[in-house]
């Protein structure tokens, strides 16, 4: 699991908590690459000076590495050529427009992504690469593994809104969203939520099956 630090702390309260969450395909199979996010409920949270990140994603054997990344506003993406093929990298999603034509070995200027929304990129010569950026600006966030389960750890006592993105969810569908309240210094808070998928686009041919 991927681990984004906090943007917000309660100021005062030095009690914390854990909570997991299982997410899994409605049929006990866990989901793997969702973006499950925390807001705090009843209290305002005081913003902390984070510095902005650069990260990247690589092209290599004809696949963007890694599939799904987790971004928060202002921060920076590049773009990698590791193939010994030309790659033509775009997007038309909302949260950002962007092309680049990359030789091999060559990489791209820093992009800043700083609308939170989900970005589908794709190869405009390999139609099966596929990827996603998450931007997001959730004080907690957390991307599942093949367990299907994110833990946040240390958090302060009280109840929260937690919600759950997916590449697979399908378009135009609201978030699956419920609250839950985790405890002072008590045991960990455990919840499920299930998630209505549609079929992985990597393992279909073809650009209609994916939504930029």
């Amino acid at each position: 699991m991927a681990v984004l630090p906090a943007l917000a702390l309660w100021a005062g309260n030095a009690s914390a908590g854990q909570l997991v969450v299982a997410v899994d395909d409605g049929q006990g199979r866990p989901v793997a690459d969702a973006v499950v996010m925390l807001r705090p409920l009843g209290a305002q949270a005081k913003p902390v000076n984070a510095k902005p990140a650069r990260r990247y994603v690589d092209q290599r054997d004809l696949m963007f590495v890694p599939y799904l990344q987790v971004f928060r506003p202002g921060d920076e993406v590049v773009f990698r050529n590791s193939d010994a093929t030309r790659h033509h990298v775009y997007s038309f999603s909302p949260a950002r427009t962007f092309e680049f034509v990359l030789v091999p070995a060559q990489s791209s200027p820093p992009l800043k992504l700083d609308r939170p929304g989900a970005i589908a990129v794709g190869c405009n010569i390999h139609d099966q690469m596929i990827a996603y950026l998450y931007v997001t600006d959730a004080p907690w966030s957390v991307q599942t593994g093949a367990s299907g389960k994110a833990l946040f750890d240390a958090l302060p006592a009280g109840d929260y809104e937690v919600r759950v993105w997916q590449p697979r969810l399908r378009p135009g569908r609201a978030e699956p969203v419920r609250d839950a309240t985790v405890a002072t210094n008590g045991p960990a808070q455990a919840i499920s939520m299930s998630l209505r998928l549609l079929p992985d686009p990597r393992l279909q041919a073809g650009r209609e099956h994916v939504h930029y």
